[in-house]
């Protein structure tokens, strides 16, 4: 089965590449560039605990041998008649191969759908069935779990054909094909930039995972600003512990290696003191971080003291919104510039970079307002329109304060989802993305955008919103708490009140994170009425936290 290669419509196609904002850019293009400039320089390095999650030694390969890698597993999937169009799954840890086999996918003009390696039998299943590759590329073993043979045992429609990297005498490590094919097939191929490349999987309220596909047009607008954001260069050393399965991974670094050549150093699964050891014997120069783990190093600055950080000078992070204080205390501490990313797989990509928003706090606190009189942004976001909408009424919000659900349009935007993995339209009637995030207009002269909240992460109590996320920056600072979450659980009065969900260093009880709350100014009605101790949150395959899963438990 094949992709619709096409995805976005002629008169899209045509607006972005007349402004600029798409390019003949393909991934295959910038991967020849970086082997054709930088052939003896380091191109990617292995995670040293390798060996503890697939059979293999970690490797370290330059820009040349990395090339010649690419079109040796290139050849060998066109020679299991894999061709132009055609879906390659795989589902690798952040390793050596699973770039050669992104890379070799593109190589040949297939379609790849990256996996995260937490997804088990139930997951695969479903996505095999909606995605139909014709080959599934994994290894013989992904930590103790047998992971080739599970997928050659699943029950799917049209089983794929397993390909595994390993030790047995069938794998990827040592097969070869016929070069010349490849060299062929190359020639004959006709990559235009709007044909689909990836198609990434996204949680949401269906029962199944949606499927996303991307083109090269739409995923190097977002590299336009992933690269801009942090000025990454050649001469970087990056360290990579997000997987490579989504826009984290893949629009956060992979396509900026590929735009820039840096030396790409993988990590997985996290681990703080290997990933702290990366950074000291590497020279790392940028990563990436969850909010709760820069907090944590913060709080406990002990956990440095053992380590080179000094290469460091820079960090991404996402996912969660930032505290001030934290973004503050790193540039002030280690004169490390905070960068603040809020990104979906369907497009949404804000960031605010220590250029354009020098000042910590207000980083932290707030995105660029795209369309702004005066206002001036990295990259793609100076193509992006949006609109806050009141999702009650449907009107839309101008006034600064005043929440309202972000729709968005512009280059980094995806056509819509696969066929058959999602029952909403993702676009309202003006073709803006319909985001499910509540953002409030904010800053001198409404410049600003502010996070608010998911639509669907909004309690109301007694008729009132509040903001999960901005208890969830406050109650991050408390010495105590490692991790929060904050949900509404339900009430017969008010409709909902307010929990804390808490993974705590030492001893709390509610009535100190209220004291503690208060301390700040917090509104009486803003403040938790129950608090929920836990060893840990719990999390999807790339991170996020599930809080429908915490509602479920309450």
């Amino acid at each position: 089965m094949g992709v619709a290669m096409g995805l976005h419509p002629h008169q899209r196609v045509e607006r972005y590449t007349t402004d600029g904002w798409w390019t003949d850019d393909t991934v295959d293009r910038l991967f020849r560039e970086r082997v054709s400039e930088r052939p003896d320089a380091v191109a990617i390095v292995d995670p040293p605990n390798k060996p503890s999650l697939m059979d293999g030694p970690a490797r370290r390969l330059t820009w040349a041998e990395l090339g010649a890698e690419a079109d040796r597993i290139a050849a060998v999937l066109l020679g299991t008649g894999l061709g132009a169009g055609d879906v390659v799954a795989v589902q690798l840890p952040n390793s050596v191969e699973l770039a050669v086999t992104f890379l070799a996918a593109a190589r040949i003009g297939a379609v790849l759908t990256p996996l995260p390696v937490q997804y088990r039998e139930y997951e695969l299943t479903q996505v095999i069935t909606l995605a139909a590759p014709k080959v599934f590329v994994t290894a013989e073993r992904v930590g103790d779990r047998e992971n080739a043979e599970i997928v050659r045992r699943l029950e799917v429609p049209a089983p794929p054909l397993v390909l595994a990297w390993g030790d047995l005498a069938r794998d990827l490590e040592t097969a070869t094909a016929d070069p010349a094919a490849l060299t062929a097939h190359v020639k004959g191929l006709r990559t235009d930039p709007n044909d689909c490349v990836t198609i990434c999987w996204t949680s949401g309220t269906e029962a199944t995972p949606k499927g996303v596909p991307r083109c090269h047009y739409d995923w190097f607008a977002v590299e336009a600003n992933t690269t801009a954001a942090p000025s990454l260069t050649g001469d970087d050393v990056v360290l990579n512990p997000f997987p490579m399965v989504n826009m984290a991974g893949i629009g956060g670094i992979f396509l900026p290696w590929l735009r820039t050549g840096f030396a790409l150093v993988q990590h997985h699964p996290f681990d703080l003191l290997v990933y702290l050891d990366q950074i000291s014997e590497e020279r790392v120069t940028y990563t990436l971080a969850p909010p709760a783990l820069l907090t944590m190093l913060l709080q406990k600055p002990e956990m440095l003291e053992r380590y080179d950080i000094s290469s460091l000078t820079r960090i991404g992070s996402g996912s969660a919104p930032l505290p001030p204080w934290m973004v503050r205390g790193w540039q002030e501490r280690h004169g490390i510039a905070i960068i603040n990313f809020f990104g979906s797989n369907e497009g949404i990509a804000l960031l605010s970079d220590p250029v354009t928003i020098p000042d910590p706090e207000e980083r932290a606190r707030f995105f660029p307002r795209p369309g702004v009189p005066g206002g001036t942004w990295l990259g793609t976001m100076s193509a992006t329109s949006v609109r806050l909408v009141d999702t009650g009424t449907g009107e839309e919000i101008t006034e600064p304060g005043r929440p309202g659900e972000l729709r968005l349009s512009g280059p980094t935007v995806f056509a819509g989802y696969l066929a058959g993995t999602a029952t909403a339209e993702p676009f309202d009637e003006e073709g803006y993305l319909v985001t499910g995030d509540v953002f409030e207009i904010a800053g001198d002269g409404g410049r600003y955008l502010r996070y608010v909240d998911r639509t669907k992460d909004l309690i109301i109590r007694g008729g009132v919103n509040i903001s999960a996320a901005e208890l969830e920056g406050l109650l991050g600072g408390h010495p105590a708490v490692v991790e929060v979450a904050v949900i509404g659980y339900p009430d017969e009065v008010l409709g909902e009140r307010v929990c804390a969900v808490v993974v705590a260093r030492d001893d709390v009880d509610l009535g100190a994170l209220v004291d503690f709350l208060r301390d700040k100014g917090l509104a009486s009605y803003k403040l938790p009425e129950r608090l929920v101790l836990v060893e840990a949150l719990p999390r999807n395959a790339v991170g996020k936290i599930l809080k429908r899963d915490l509602r479920e438990r309450l």
